[in-house]
């Protein structure tokens, strides 16, 4: 029990360590799901497009939405955007600087699947094989324009009947391929050069304006992390405080079953302590309320001089 306490405790103080683990995972699993996935191309003018482009841009969406979902600081951020005014001020620069890094890190593995699926090539020769100029291609030149379409549409099925002996679908499949994979090596080159300058002229702008950023938005995520913790915590001594009432109320019937009872006050001063003369359910959600609401500027002078 001690050791998943550690661990747990573990990840709650190293939240952005772990979100670029489950980015990294996320975009392993990317990669792998690309690799065991069994790509057959229809074949049909009118569904190539639609299938290869599927391919290519579903599975991101699917891959960016779980990322949002499994980053905890999506939550966080939306809470702080939507929150009330109150007396607590919200700061749209760390609000900007938690949505750039959920942003960041959720499109990790959708861009590794899109870059996989370019420099690998079948979604581009499946969904662009019908859009070949046939004039460019000896085998399909002196072909009317339907039929062109119809054998353009099926270069992706090598084990086709009518493409088993045509010299030019393989000159029509290199050509695409190699247009994916320059338009892949060109959005990883384009990420590199990206990635680099913002690493290298980041010190050349405001410090101070990013680590005041940084350090609110690792406030906020810790101070909902115990603001959750203590409310459970207080959920349960309530709950074993209205318990004790309860049977403290039934005495004379349990005493009539012949039960043994605790003495009147025992193990009750520290939780009275806890609860903090919070006795009932309408004092809790006002509580709760104004800690929505009206949550306490970030002043802690007054508390340290009284």
């Amino acid at each position: 029990m001690d050791r998943f306490r550690m661990i747990f405790q573990y990840f709650q103080s190293n939240s952005e360590s772990v979100m670029n683990g489950i980015c990294g995972l996320l975009a392993l699993a990317s990669v792998k799901m690309y690799t065991c996935f069994d790509f057959s191309c229809p074949c049909l003018p009118r569904y190539n497009m639609a299938y290869g482009l599927g391919i290519m841009f579903v599975p991101p969406i699917a891959l960016f939405l779980c990322g949002l979902i499994l980053n905890r600081q999506c939550l966080v951020m939306l809470e702080e955007w939507r929150r009330p005014q109150g007396r607590r001020k919200k700061d749209l620069a760390v609000i900007r600087y938690m949505c750039s890094s959920i942003m960041q890190r959720a499109m990790v593995a959708p861009v590794v699947w899109i870059v996989v699926t370019l420099l690998d090539g079948k979604c581009l020769i499946c969904a662009f094989s019908s859009s070949v100029d046939p004039e460019k291609f000896v085998g399909f030149a002196n072909t009317s324009l339907v039929q062109a379409q119809q054998l353009l549409s099926k270069v992706p099925c090598k084990d086709d009947e009518l493409m088993r002996n045509n010299t030019s679908r393989k000159a029509v499949s290199r050509y695409l391929r190699c247009w994916s994979q320059a338009l892949g090596w060109s959005i990883l080159l384009i990420l590199i050069i990206a990635a680099f300058l913002a690493r290298w002229l980041r010190p050349c702008f405001d410090q101070a304006t990013l680590l005041q950023a940084r350090h609110w938005s690792n406030y906020i995520d810790m101070e909902q992390k115990i603001f959750e913790e203590t409310c459970c915590e207080h959920s349960r001594l309530f709950a074993h405080k209205c318990i004790l009432h309860f049977f403290q109320s039934m005495r004379q019937e349990i005493k009539l079953h012949s039960f043994n009872l605790p003495r009147e006050g025992e193990g009750d001063e520290g939780e009275e302590d806890l609860l903090r003369g919070i006795t009932d359910q309408d004092q809790v959600n006002k509580l709760l309320n104004m800690w929505y609401y009206e949550k306490p500027p970030l002043d802690v002078s007054q508390v340290t001089q009284r």
